[in-house]
């Protein structure tokens, strides 16, 4: 779906942060975007994250106006984070992501991410740690 020219320049939004109940995980938001910028920065140079969180409209209007060719907009729905290996209560991650054609405003692509930990993790998992096998798979088919 990308054109494949490593000229191409994607403006990656930044997605408030994530939370469960109560909590709120500082930092989520800029972990999903860390994440889909390591993807797609194997196969393109221009990848730019936004430097703080922006509702869809202000992020296309900014990717618009910097003449930037895809916008990809991510959502932290759910964020867990669980002492697992006590709780036996898995970690647990979902993010929509939206990629947008600048240009056109039309979207490209548009899925649900989910990861789920196991419950043998002793300690190893973290919501961020379930995100770069989905997101690869997310984005492969546009690669």
């Amino acid at each position: 779906m990308f054109s494949c020219s490593l000229a191409m320049l994607v403006y990656i939004a930044l997605s408030k942060d994530g939370q469960y109940g109560n909590h709120y995980y500082a930092g989520s938001g800029k972990m999903v975007s860390k994440t889909i910028k390591g993807e797609l920065v194997t196969t393109l140079n221009n990848v730019v994250i936004a430097k703080e969180p922006e509702d869809y409209n202000t992020a296309l209007n900014l990717a618009s106006s910097r003449k930037f060719d895809y916008l990809v907009y991510p959502t932290v729905l759910h964020w867990e984070d669980r002492a697992t290996e006590w709780s036996a209560k898995a970690d647990k991650v979902k993010v929509k992501i939206v990629v947008v054609d600048v240009k056109s405003g039309s979207v490209v692509k548009s899925g649900i991410i989910e990861g789920k930990s196991g419950l043998a993790t002793f300690g190893g998992d973290k919501p961020q740690d379930l995100l770069p096998k989905p997101t690869k798979e997310f984005l492969s088919s546009m690669l």
